[in-house]
């Protein structure tokens, strides 16, 4: 618990520890033990394994690199199962360049990496939409020889799909073809994604994401590919992180947020809310209503992406249908009536704005309380009105501020500067106090050591 408690510590410390000790260095004063024994937090390879597991779950990867550092200025020599966890840690954060400084680090400690550790960095590539890295990181296991797994293969999949490289993408089936290996949820999922990255979109686009929906429900159960490794389930990462789906963050919801018999759907219709696809969803809609007449529903999730999907097509009717409608046999949780205020406040319209607040009013009511993102969703869309009583934007910032939650920097600019923009007194109470949480956020997000 102490070593778990002081990594709490280490944002202020690992910052300044690596150039303390070179300023010792060039003095050419000794530290002392008790002051070497008082600052420092790891001493050996087991306490430094802590502190870096620690910082992965607290989801911190901007640190990593600097525990690294200093686990090589105390002499430590980290093992295969530290790199392990340093590059799971970047796959969370989507720091590719510090993935592969780990990747480098551990072949220059006569380390190689295994195959699950390819599947972490391809994963990572597909999440910083590089998919120039994850071929070459293919061709690196070739050269070494490690065999690829079903899992590597969907990791690849969905890393190319993440740029909209179809032409590659089919190529990845085809050897997974070749390999004796079927086509399941998981590849339905990155074909949709890569016609729905690929640029210019076309009609072609929407009918390919209609197409792989039909060809998904006859899809191949193979052992190999769907089932979680091990050093997965260690490492916490699910089936939908590792392969980038955007159900990842609400997969391990519990009351019905996502059913995961319905992933197919989930990203198809997420694709439809990206792609301001009204009509395709509707169809998909249609299909899942005739694929599920054994009274199956939508999730919390299905119903979020289809409300965003109907409020960025200007359909404000279609979308408050869905949230009643859902309403009625459940309890919505708290994302879906953001979901529906955010998307209100498409086009600052008067009807969208009274819609918002209307909503949020009543999410309040039901005892939801809007934790730092939900609120920084809320503050940054309602913070681009140029027009009207700001009283939204108010109301929010008023909500956060009650529960002692401070939005992120980027809402706080915006609301700022949508509070200079009108004629409010520069020693009006409200501007003051925005001011100061802002001044407050820009210092402590500063610059950083090893910011990628």
């Amino acid at each position: 618990m102490a070593l778990l408690k002081n990594s709490l510590m280490l944002q202020g410390r690992l910052r300044h520890a690596a150039a303390a000790a070179a300023l010792t260095a060039r003095r050419g004063a000794a530290t002392s033990t008790e002051e070497y024994a008082r600052r420092n937090y790891a001493d050996n390879t087991s306490e430094y394994n802590t502190v870096i597991g620690s910082l992965v779950a607290q989801r911190r990867p901007f640190l990593l690199r600097d525990a690294y550092d200093d686990m090589m200025l105390d002499g430590v020599k980290p093992e295969r199962d530290t790199f392990h966890t340093l590059i799971v840690g970047t796959m969370k954060g989507s720091r590719l360049q510090d993935a592969l400084y780990f990747r480098d680090q551990m072949k220059e400690m006569g380390l190689q990496p295994d195959v699950n550790l390819y599947n972490f960095l391809i994963s990572t590539c597909g999440k910083c939409k590089n998919s120039d890295a994850a071929i070459m990181l293919l061709e690196e296991m070739k050269a070494h020889g490690v065999k690829l797994k079903g899992e590597t293969y969907i990791c690849l999949l969905n890393a190319l799909a993440s740029t909209g490289q179809t032409d590659q993408v089919y190529a990845i089936v085809s050897d997974m073809s070749a390999a004796g290996l079927g086509l399941n949820k998981f590849c339905y999922a990155g074909l949709i994604t890569a016609f729905k990255n690929k640029t210019p979109t076309t009609e072609e686009t929407m009918a390919k994401i209609l197409d792989f929906v039909r060809q998904s429900k006859g899809w191949q159960y193979v052992e190999r590919v769907s089932r979680d490794s091990a050093e997965n389930i260690m490492m916490n990462v699910s089936e939908e992180e590792l392969y980038n789906l955007p159900t990842a963050e609400y997969v391990n919801r519990r009351g019905g947020f996502v059913f995961k018999q319905h992933t197919v759907y989930h990203v198809a219709i997420h694709a439809c809310a990206e792609l301001r696809s009204k009509e395709t969803l509707e169809a998909l809609l249609e299909m899942f209503n005739k694929d599920n007449r054994d009274g199956s529903t939508y999730d919390a999730y299905m119903v979020m992406q289809a409300m965003r999907c109907y409020l960025r097509c200007g359909d404000i009717d279609s979308a408050v249908k869905m949230f009643e409608e859902y309403s009625s046999s459940r309890s919505p949780p708290a994302e879906l009536y953001v979901t529906l205020a955010e998307g209100a406040m498409i086009g600052y319209t008067p009807r969208g704005m009274q819609l918002a607040q209307e909503t949020i009013e009543k999410m309040i009511s039901r005892n939801f309380f809007l934790n730092a993102r939900l609120g920084t969703d809320l503050l940054l869309a309602a913070a681009g009105e140029t027009t009207g009583g700001y009283t939204t934007a108010n109301y929010v910032w008023d909500l956060l501020q009650s529960r002692n939650v401070t939005p992120n920097l980027p809402a706080v600019e915006a609301y700022h500067k949508g509070l200079t923009a009108r004629e409010i007194p520069s020693d009006d109470p409200r501007l003051l106090n925005v001011a100061r949480v802002l001044d407050n956020l820009q210092l402590r997000f500063g610059p950083r050591r090893n910011t990628q």
